[in-house]
């Protein structure tokens, strides 16, 4: 029995399962929580999903309304854990990245934990781990599930589309290196299956409020800092300045990626002062400039080598200047 066909037999097994992931979701975590509760419907059971906080905007059009928050239905969130005898970890490597209250709930539980994950550095707490660190996604381990534990046959559009979402949004379109022959294989499995890939593209692409345009326009025109020695671009957003363009949740998702597709840019680097922290995205081009290290080192966050996250508790001019001190120790000059 592989790796899946037991985490499968898992399923059918539990009575009160649980699907959990990372605060401040993105297309990955939502995408793989969604694809793989249709699966387990799909298999005769239930789940609930338990999320630390909402998904962003970008994301409303996926049916997300079963979703359980631990913001505001704490006690909900709580008693799911409590009668849960299996868990699932999805899009993590760590208990840490759920959020301090969910942390605690996680930990606390008795039951088998499954984690299916393909970021570096694994915490060893599950009872289960599927930690595939090539992989492109979490959405595409989750059909790797589906398909190595004998039930390609029951993919379908219900599943498939968040999968492809999950997939569509960790690679960039396609465009990251994390992006595989494999990858592809499984986007032909979801495509055969009935997954209408362009209105997923269109529902991404096409859905912009003018808020979010004229805080992206406001960013790229005010804001953007280009080291130019070292091509490095940084991007700082104050708390004022999200409120004046009326923020929502995954407004500045893009910016990052905006900023590196400058030419000749090896790296862009985009904060925003949210929640009394900076939250940062790191992302960059090239086995040659990985921003992971500096992201954990500096930072206390970490990822991919070329898509990572970070905070700071530092205000926003001290944060900025931090990381133009930091750039010449992490990039070489052009």
């Amino acid at each position: 029995m592989n790796v899946y066909e037991q985490i499968v037999a898992e399923i059918k097994a539990a009575s009160n399962i649980i699907i959990t992931s990372h605060k401040s979701p993105d297309g990955d975590s939502v995408g793989s929580s969604l694809g793989l509760l249709h699966f387990i419907e799909k298999l005769g059971k239930t789940a609930t999903v338990c999320h630390p906080d909402p998904a962003p905007g970008f994301l409303y059009w996926l049916d997300t309304s079963d979703f359980l928050l631990m913001t505001d239905q704490a006690e909900a969130v709580a008693s799911a854990f409590e009668a849960a005898d299996l868990v699932f970890c999805l899009d993590y490597n760590g208990t840490n990245r759920v959020g301090y209250d969910m942390q605690a709930l996680l930990e606390a539980v008795t039951c088998k934990t499954i984690m299916i994950d393909h970021h570096l550095n694994p915490e060893d707490f599950p009872t289960i781990t599927v930690s595939e660190t090539t992989a492109s996604s979490t959405s595409e381990l989750i059909v790797e599930l589906i398909e190595q534990s004998g039930n390609g046959a029951l993919l379908d559009p219900k599943i498939g589309t968040p999968l492809y979402l999950g997939i569509l949004t960790d690679t960039g379109s396609f465009r990251f290196p994390s992006t595989r022959p494999r990858t592809h294989e499984i986007l032909a499995k979801l495509l055969t299956a009935g997954v209408a890939h362009h209105l997923v593209h269109e529902m991404l692409s096409d859905n912009n409020t003018a808020s979010r345009l004229r805080l992206q326009g406001y960013a790229m025109c005010e804001k953007l800092e280009i080291l130019e020695d070292y091509m490095v671009a940084v991007i700082s957003l104050s708390k004022e300045e999200l409120a004046k363009y009326n923020y929502q949740k995954g407004d500045t998702d893009s910016l990052a990626n905006q900023a590196l597709s400058i030419k000749g840019m090896k790296a862009a680097i985009v904060f925003t002062e949210r929640d009394g922290i900076m939250k940062i995205s790191f992302r960059s081009k090239g086995e040659e400039n990985p921003v992971n290290v500096m992201a954990a080192e500096n930072f206390n966050g970490g990822g991919h080598a070329n898509a990572s996250g970070g905070m700071s508790e530092l205000p926003v001019a001290e944060t900025l200047a931090k990381i133009k001190d930091l750039v010449p120790k992490y990039f070489s000059l052009k």
